[in-house]
């Protein structure tokens, strides 16, 4: 029998077969129960399509090792027994989706047989062994790094990793190690450790997240260090400079009664330490001699959000011929937590921070993405480092393969703390300038690009795409550190997209030619930028 055919000749006059396949949406409101979940993990390539059944593919398929069924299992919403839910097998699909080692996932039921219906599970992997080797320059500046990453070790969804990495910044060296389900569970533990020419890093985490719409509990732990030279630049020189070394450590508890009636409410409690130091480094005539202001924060907060399940699969909007989850749902989060010398702070302030983001369209035809966000401490009667942040992005789909996407995004802040200065650039957006060209407190930028998703594919590794790009924006105001200001900055320019569908390292790599239009005469009349992003 082909998959998606039934074996239950009655449920035909009950509309839950049409054309010989199930309804999903239908089998909903039958009382049907999950039976058999078939799990077919699929390798990196499809030998049964004849362009892919080449020595090379071949080689690859026996040197990967496969997704074991029972790491995908785990991640499933359902099991034998439950009440069939077309919505489960749907966010079913997206946590699997969200995997770096999982290309794409198809779950659908295939049969119904007396009020039992069969489910089949299919996967397919990446390549998650990789040499990693990137160069990337923006901003005028390169970057590179060197190592060895597996995504997916022996099939168990553990990620293991040693990078050194140069940028304009710093040279390091970086181990990580991630388990994002420990065992038959949802808790996972991650933690990396790296030493850099001016300091070190670590990193780790442990707990359980709120992983599903339905999930009615979460917890965690987070423990951070870091000792670094924070830069400041200024027209795309080095400006200023200072030690940075700080210690971030959180403990929450969350809980939520689930999705209802198409919402989410979720109530998280915590307990956070926040603490910055910062010394001068003396680089010579013209960097910063008065340092940002320590700051020990130590606070219990309490936190609340609230989400619409809302999303849609689409193809050709931020990746080329793969599949995409947008979120076109509402989210509302607020936190609130109180800082007193009495629990260890040097200071007493209430931390406030609120989020919202919503979506509006069809993602078949045009979508509108709207987010916001809203921080700050109060403290000595004022606010300080208080920051506003908005994001608008849009997409018009022209055709199949042609997409017009603009984006706006901005940021308006007061009495930023000065290690919280905008700057922005060649790095951040504006691809026909140099890194970090302007700073202040406040920033606005302007994206239109008219994207092109290609069917070329060359070997079956690569699908490739392009665009024609304007960037338009600006930085301004006054952070504590003087910032040269020169006005609206433009540039317009073109670029090449390759997306890398057989790996589950980055993406998507960009190769743009910017042309700047604004600015001073030490600008380069080109602007050379290759990057790896996760999207277009």
């Amino acid at each position: 029998m082909p998959a998606g055919a039934f074996a239950d000749a009655a449920a035909d006059s009950t509309g839950i077969v049409e054309a010989g396949m199930v309804r999903p949406a239908v089998l909903d409101h039958s009382g049907a129960v999950i039976g058999n979940i078939s799990i077919r993990a699929g390798s990196v390539f499809d030998l049964d399509n004849p362009e892919e059944n080449g020595l090379l593919y071949r080689m690859a398929n026996r040197l990967h090792f496969e997704t074991r069924e029972d790491v995908i299992r785990q991640q499933l919403l359902f099991e034998p027994g439950d009440t069939f839910s077309s919505r489960e097998l749907l966010e079913s699909e997206r946590i699997l989706r969200s995997n770096r080692y999982i290309h794409d996932a198809t779950i659908q039921p295939v049969s119904l047989n007396d009020g039992v219906v069969d489910v089949s599970v299919e996967t397919q992997d990446v390549w998650t062994l990789v040499p990693h080797v990137s160069a990337s320059r923006a901003g005028g500046k390169n970057s590179a790094g060197i190592g060895l990453k597996e995504m997916n070790l022996l099939g168990t969804g553990i990620e293991v990793e040693a990078l050194y990495k140069s940028d304009v910044d710093r040279d390091g060296m970086a181990f990580r190690f991630a388990n994002h389900n420990i065992g038959d569970s949802w808790y996972g533990v991650s933690g990396t450790y790296g030493v850099t020419s001016d300091g070190h890093v670590s990193l780790f985490e442990f707990g359980k997240p709120f992983y599903a719409l339905d999930t009615t509990s979460a917890n965690g732990i987070k423990l951070a260090d870091k000792d670094q030279i924070d830069y400041l630049y200024d027209s795309g020189d080095l400006g200023a400079s200072y030690r940075h070394q700080a210690r971030q450590y959180e403990i929450h508890k969350g809980w939520s009664k689930g999705l209802q009636d198409g919402w989410v409410k979720r109530f998280n409690v915590g307990l956070g330490y926040d603490e910055h130091l910062f010394s001068d480094v003396d680089f010579g005539d013209g960097f910063l001699t008065t340092t940002p202001e320590d700051r020990r924060l130590v606070y219990p907060y309490v936190e609340m959000e609230l989400l619409q399940d809302r999303f849609e699969k689409t193809t050709n909007l931020d990746q080329i011929s793969e599949t995409e989850d947008h979120f076109l749902g509402s989210r509302l989060s607020a936190r609130l937590g109180y800082a007193g010398q009495a629990f260890g702070s040097d200071r007493n302030a209430w931390l406030v921070g609120v989020n919202a983001d919503t979506g509006f369209g069809d993602a078949g035809k045009q979508i509108l993405l709207l987010g916001s966000g809203l921080s700050t401490r109060f403290e000595r009667g004022a606010a300080a480092n208080l920051v506003f942040d908005f994001d608008a992005r849009y997409y018009r789909r022209q055709s199949e393969r042609r997409v017009l996407y603009a984006s706006l995004s901005g940021s308006v802040g007061h009495a930023l703390d000065i290690d919280n200065a905008v700057q922005l650039g060649g790095d951040t957006g504006l691809r026909g300038y140099p890194l970090r060209y302007q700073g202040g407190d406040k920033f606005a930028l302007l994206t239109v690009e008219q994207r092109y998703f290609t069917d070329w594919y060359p070997f079956h590794l690569f699908h490739v795409g392009g665009a024609v790009f304007m960037d338009v924006g600006r930085a301004w105001g006054n952070t504590g550190v003087n910032f040269r200001d020169e006005g609206v900055l433009r540039d317009v320019g073109l670029g090449l997209r390759i997306s890398n569908s057989r790996s589950a390292i980055a993406r998507m790599t960009h190769v743009d030619i910017a042309f700047p239009l604004d600015g001073g005469s030490d600008i380069h009349d080109l602007q050379f930028v290759i990057q790896t992003k996760k999207g277009f």
